[in-house]
């Protein structure tokens, strides 16, 4: 957030001049670069309520109207957007682990990293409008645009092939033509999905945060002692591939399982994939040794299989699956006690399933 701010506030103020028309239209826009910078202010300034006001659950935002005052010119939009940009940061630098403010994509939250992903995205994207109406090239710092594709474009096929990141982002948001791919009219971010299931929440892994496991990193989560365990960093590395590959489908993904009481990530549980061609969604799932024995496998199960099956956009998941090996006694339990039932054998492997007419009780994520 910091950078992105230096960069495009340094940018706005070399055209926050007389010698530029801010009252014309943005490019692509039907506001004026003025209409344009207050959105930004606007932007920031929500965002940091959302935080503030805890307003995940509450289904809309903090009302207030955040506006310049009236005969503001170029250069005072220019300083607004950069003293609500570091409000913002300071919001989100200070914001307790596990806190989340309403927002309506996809789910209706998000976090902290989350406000702040979608604040550099609003910002180096309008940036991007309001030198456009000038004829002035822009572009962000190298990084960010990967950066904010893999944390908030999850659904996006990421740059491939000496593809320009920056010219993926334009695309993704409808600014631009990318070859291979029809030209959007409509677009929306994804920010990382809440799963509450008793004492455990299972929070969706972004692509960045699966890379940095992968690498040997927390991802961005406060780990319990022991973790994250050899199995997490693996699903990790096959999302992080997965949509380095351009296959990565949110939702059909990994999650951290993250103990309430103290916001300690103990696990990781998620699918293999979208469901299969005959509706089939396999499932599996990690515990750091510290955090066994607590039922905390077992509850993250249920809700994430309810999730699976009770979510409106998921009407073709037939069921739920997982494959054991024959040993794990351990797991074999959990499945049963989350209600899935023994089936045919796969090859050495043990499946146990929960079908649809079998269906738990209703999960859903945060806000929905």
């Amino acid at each position: 957030m910091d950078e992105a701010t230096a960069h495009a506030v340094a940018a706005l103020r070399a055209v926050a001049t007389d010698a530029y028309d801010w009252t014309t239209p943005a490019g692509g826009l039907e506001w004026s670069c003025l209409d344009t910078a207050e959105h930004i202010v606007s932007d920031f300034t929500a965002y940091a309520a959302q935080l503030t006001g805890r307003t995940a659950g509450t289904g809309t935002y903090v009302p207030m109207e955040i506006r310049l005052d009236a005969g503001t010119g170029a250069d005072g939009a220019v300083r607004c957007v950069e003293a609500s940009a570091g409000l913002l940061a300071a919001v989100v630098r200070t914001t307790p682990p596990g806190v989340r403010g309403w927002h309506p994509f996809p789910y209706g939250s998000a976090d902290a990293a989350g406000f702040a992903a979608m604040g550099v995205v609003e910002l180096v994207l309008h940036t991007y409008d309001i030198l456009r109406a000038f004829a002035v090239p822009y572009e962000p710092p190298a990084g960010l645009p990967a950066a904010v594709l893999a944390r908030q474009f999850p659904h996006v096929p990421p740059a491939r092939d000496g593809e320009d990141p920056w010219r993926v982002l334009l695309w993704a948001t409808g600014r631009a033509d990318r070859a291979g791919h029809p030209r959007k009219d409509r677009w929306r971010w994804h920010n990382p999905i809440q799963v509450p299931a008793g004492p455990v929440e299972l929070i969706e892994v972004s692509p960045d945060a699966a890379a940095d496991l992968a690498a040997g990193g927390t991802g961005g989560s406060h780990w319990t002692e022991g973790g994250p365990f050899e199995g997490t960093r693996g699903a990790a590395g096959r999302t992080a591939r997965a949509y380095a590959a351009g296959t990565h489908r949110p939702e059909w993904g990994m999650f951290t399982v993250v103990r309430v009481a103290d916001r300690r990530a103990v696990g990781a549980m998620g699918f293999h994939g979208v469901p299969d061609d005959e509706g089939w969604a396999e499932v599996g799932y990690d515990l750091v040794p510290e955090a066994r024995g607590n039922g905390y496998a077992t509850e993250a199960l249920r809700a994430l299989t309810a999730w699976a099956l009770d979510h409106p956009d998921h009407t073709s998941v037939s069921g739920v699956r997982a494959v054991t090996n024959p040993d794990n006694t351990a797991s074999h339990a959990v499945l049963t006690r989350a209600g899935f039932t023994r089936t045919a054998d796969r090859d050495d492997s043990h499946t146990f399933e929960y079908a649809r007419t079998r269906q738990p009780d209703s999960v859903s994520p945060s806000g929905v």
